[in-house]
């Protein structure tokens, strides 16, 4: 059993669409109004969907109060240096609500068909590793940046504006040499439960603690996020993450005091507001309210 005692966070993962834009901007405003983080996918290849990043900025604008994040940014078409330089505008502009999380890239075919990378395992999780060091640099009070990697390269660039706060940088990772990195250089996971469901998280957590350890770093610093597809309805399922209330109430409870995960990001067929509304008004008050019990606060 692992509790980190971290605060509980909570947030819709949302679906870029140009045709469910109205629908998208109404689950922004219920996540203002009670969440913490709205999550945006982040595939450019796919023809139906707008710019990730334009309409993180279109959501900054009209909220006030919620954090969001690219979930997750897609490396291999966003050069990190220009991801860097991107993140920490937005984070300006929103007076620091602005997170950023990356992977190291997949669907290979569609990113190369855009004039994108086609890398091996090998050398996705190399550029990813360049990616984190090159962001940070672009984050420091350095007045020129150099830096030479096999995938990027920087040649005395000045790096600014500077984030209105200390950006996250979370991975969604899962091979153990990414878990490896996240422990020592990571401020976040965020995997997803349709790749890595609940029974697999212990093992792939204690890699990462292990490796935070190994550094000199606290792993109870590290945020624990979980992408969470699934369905909220009036009944019970047999099926995880696809059931009632107090089902839900259930499983996220479990999985922040038994798994060690504190942030949850819910995702829906069609991001359904109704669904949304229930995981905000009474879910998230829910698990608030026992994994509070569980810790004796």
């Amino acid at each position: 059993m692992t509790d980190y005692g971290r605060p509980l966070q909570f947030g819709l993962f949302v679906t870029p669409r140009a045709d469910m834009l109205d629908n998208t901007l109404a689950l922004a405003a219920l996540a203002d109004q009670h969440l913490d983080f709205i999550a945006v996918q982040d595939h450019p290849y796919q023809a139906k969907f707008l710019d990730s990043w334009a309409l993180m900025a279109t959501v900054l604008a009209r909220t006030q109060r919620v954090k969001v994040i690219p979930d997750v940014a897609s490396l291999p078409l966003r050069p990190p240096a220009v991801l860097a330089k991107t993140a920490a505008s937005l984070d300006v502009i929103s007076g620091g609500r602005f997170e950023l999380a990356l992977g190291a890239g997949a669907f290979w075919q569609a990113i190369a068909a855009m004039g994108g990378p086609n890398r091996t395992p090998g050398e996705a999780a190399q550029a990813l590793e360049e990616a984190v060091e090159v962001i940070r640099l672009m984050w420091s009070d350095q007045r020129s940046v150099r830096f030479q990697g096999e995938h990027y390269r920087l040649s005395g660039v000045h790096p600014g504006p500077a984030p209105a706060h200390d950006i996250q940088i979370w991975l969604g990772v899962g091979g153990p040499r990414m878990l490896r990195f996240l422990g020592t250089k990571a401020d976040g996971w965020v995997p997803s439960n349709s790749y890595f469901p609940p029974d697999k998280l212990p093992a792939m957590q204690r890699q990462i603690d292990d490796a935070a350890l190994a550094a000199g770093r606290d792993p109870s610093a590290i945020v624990r996020a979980y992408n969470i597809f699934g369905a909220v309805t009036r009944a019970g399922d047999a099926e995880a993450f696809r059931g009632s209330v107090a089902q839900w109430t259930d499983e996220l409870t479990a999985l922040s005091v038994e798994t060690g995960m504190d942030t949850f990001l819910l995702g829906t067929a069609d991001d359904d507001a109704a669904q949304a509304a229930v995981f905000a008004d009474e879910i998230v008050p829910a698990v608030r309210e026992a994994v509070a019990r569980h810790r004796g606060d």
